[in-house]
């Protein structure tokens, strides 16, 4: 019997006529949809009048379900795997059933669509050309805190995922580990409500607090360390000498060129250090 196939099927992320084409004919003619939660998925397979048997496929049973997934494609079965929403695999459930068909020899074709990260990015007004995607931040405080400082010399503009319930304190952590950065927040994205708050993580912070309910997933943008604003008309590097020829030690000066920039100290220094070792 010829080996099987296992599809990674991306989905609406929310407004259901962003599927494809060739996403509705893979779930059509699949043998069985592998999904997070059977009863959405359902709801989305009877929409399309598609008619197919699920399993789920979770953050808590992938381990175990990827091997069972492998023993069907193996037999000859076609799987269609999907998340509740976007793209299997990325920041959802996926991972281990690829690696798993992979090891396998199973050949694993992706049927791309809807991702937040790239929706989100694309009418964010950050840089698009270089970017980060880091997923959820750890839920933890003190993780979180350490996830977010190892961001703060990015130079390219760092795309995150944050729950509705944790939103306001990655906010203020943000804030106070990276500064005036330029930020972005998209939420309901591809929904009635889609939303873009652009600004600072204070700004938006404040704006959130206002509200009585914060619902759905938030993707957070972050602008790059370097990233100047429009009325700074002159060079980290020249300003930091501006200020060195007015007196300041140099630490000062940076830290005072840094704040005018809205980024931090230790952000400021490492694009100097970065400049001086290119020009070197």
């Amino acid at each position: 019997m010829s080996r099987g196939v296992i599809y990674l099927v991306a989905t609406p992320l929310g407004n259901l006529e962003d599927i494809t084409l060739r996403a509705l004919r893979t779930l059509r003619e699949a043998d069985v949809v592998a999904c997070e939660d059977t009863r959405h998925t359902g709801q989305l397979l009877r929409h399309f009048e598609i008619d197919k048997p699920l399993v789920s496929c979770h953050e808590h049973n992938e381990a175990r379900r990827a091997g069972q997934l492998v023993s069907r494609a193996l037999a000859g079965e076609s799987v269609a795997l999907v998340s509740d929403a976007g793209t299997p695999a990325i920041s959802d459930p996926g991972y281990r059933v690829v690696r798993a068909a992979v090891d396998a020899g199973i050949r694993v074709v992706p049927i791309p669509g809807p991702s937040a990260v790239i929706t989100a990015l694309s009418a964010s007004g950050l840089p698009t050309h270089d970017f980060l995607y880091k997923g959820f931040l750890p839920r933890k405080k003190a993780r979180r805190r350490a996830a977010l400082t190892t961001m703060e010399a990015a130079t390219s503009t760092v795309v995150l995922y944050e729950a509705p319930h944790r939103i306001l304190e990655a906010l203020a952590d943000l804030q106070e580990l990276l500064g005036d950065r330029n930020v972005v927040v998209a939420r309901e994205l591809t929904k009635i409500h889609e939303e873009f708050l652009r600004g600072t993580a204070l700004s938006i912070r404040k704006e959130l607090v206002r509200r009585s309910v914060l619902k759905g997933e938030f993707v957070v943008l972050v602008g790059p360390s370097e990233e100047i604003k429009a009325s700074d008309d002159v060079s980290l590097s020249t300003r930091v000498g501006q200020l060195e020829s007015e007196g300041q030690k140099r630490m000062d000066a940076i830290k005072q060129a840094a704040r005018e920039r809205g980024i931090t100290k230790r952000a400021a220094y490492a694009s100097l250090h970065r400049n001086a070792e290119a020009d070197s």
